[in-house]
């Protein structure tokens, strides 16, 4: 969702348009207020148990007070309450709503949690004058959990900025392979299976994962527990080249996450010429056509799995398929016409 909200507030102050963005400060460490490269930033501190939900009441003062300043407010994530905060304060402007719908939470009390709070989740749904939902698959979910008349939801998928990937070199040691995963550390991205894994490959296949999340600890007391340490490589705040060259770097690139909305990373994986592995039951599904990328199902067979990853270690390195995959301008102009169609139709609530 950062990266979505990034590549997209760059592109269209380009288009002209005045761009605020709201966001939460849970370390309330960060400046309150800062333009980035055109783009204000407002931040309002926050509480985040566990990094989620994100409360913070200073945002909803601050929408309550403003909210009609604005001609659109596009909120993100279901999950999350600023996007409740937005429904709820809205007044004359146009609510644009990018759900990021998964149907269900990722552990068994963030799901008790989804009951009740669907009362809440649905009313962003109904105030929301455009539902842009990333992929087919949460396009379908969201219809078939709640009622939304014709013609407000709209697909848009994400971008990746193509051209980063011109003339990337793969520079693969002989030696020895890598499966790559980057992903925000949560349980159900699945990331244990690829630690669990690594005893059934050879030795000289080793895991690279990138990113940062509550569930790091214990990825990295399972490495150690099944005395993985030197196969098992963390990585953090990597700049874009450094990560790039891991992309392309990599022999396979496995994310084996239970919920998606679209999945940019496997994107970005294609786009660097490797192959990938992907869990069948999310928006995920979408990239695999058994040439470029392969599916595997749940609960995951580690026997299956480790077949499939020798497998596209072994395979021909794979060609950029860039063709598949929209740029991140082309997603830009997309929204550029919602926004336009949007404001000239608003509902405006009482």
């Amino acid at each position: 969702m950062q990266t979505h909200v990034e590549e997209l507030s760059l592109r269209l102050v380009k288009m002209g348009m005045d761009i605020e963005v709201l966001t939460t400060d849970p370390t309330h460490r960060l400046r309150d207020e800062e333009v980035v490269r055109g783009v204000r930033v407002r931040r309002f501190k926050s509480w985040a148990p566990n990094d989620s939900y994100y409360f913070s009441p200073s945002l909803k003062k601050y929408l309550a007070r403003n909210s009609n300043t604005y001609d659109i407010v596009h909120v993100h994530n279901y999950h999350a309450l600023p996007a409740l905060y937005g429904a709820q304060t809205k007044k004359s402007s146009c609510l644009v709503f990018t759900p990021r719908y998964h149907g269900s939470g990722h552990t068994y009390f963030r799901n008790l949690l989804h009951i009740p709070y669907k009362y809440f989740g649905r009313s962003i749904f109904d105030k929301a004058d455009k539902v842009i939902c990333l992929s087919k698959h949460e396009r379908d979910i969201v219809l078939s959990n709640f009622k939304l008349r014709a013609g407000k939801l709209v697909l848009i998928p994400n971008g990746i900025s193509k051209q980063e990937f011109v003339g990337l070199r793969k520079t693969r040691d002989t030696h020895r392979s890598n499966i790559l995963c980057v992903s925000r550390l949560e349980k159900y991205k699945g990331i244990d299976w690829l630690i669990k894994v690594l005893p059934r490959l050879d030795t000289s296949v080793s895991l690279q994962v990138v990113g940062s999340g509550p569930h790091k600890r214990s990825l990295m007391q399972l490495s150690r527990r099944l005395a993985l340490q030197d196969r098992v490589e963390f990585h953090s705040n990597l700049d874009r080249e450094e990560l790039l060259q891991l992309y392309s770097n990599a022999n396979v690139f496995v994310l084996l996450s239970t919920h998606e909305a679209f999945g940019n990373a496997v994107a970005e994986a294609l786009a660097s010429g490797t192959h990938c592995i992907v869990a069948y039951g999310s928006a995920l599904e979408q990239w695999v056509d058994n040439e470029n990328c392969f599916g595997i199902n749940f609960p995951v067979d580690l026997e299956h799995l480790a077949e499939l990853i020798t497998r596209a270690i072994e395979k021909d390195a794979a060609g950029p398929a860039t063709a598949r995959l929209l740029d991140w301008d082309d997603v830009a102009r997309m929204l550029h016409e919602v926004y336009v169609i949007c404001s000239e139709n608003r509902t405006p609530m009482s």
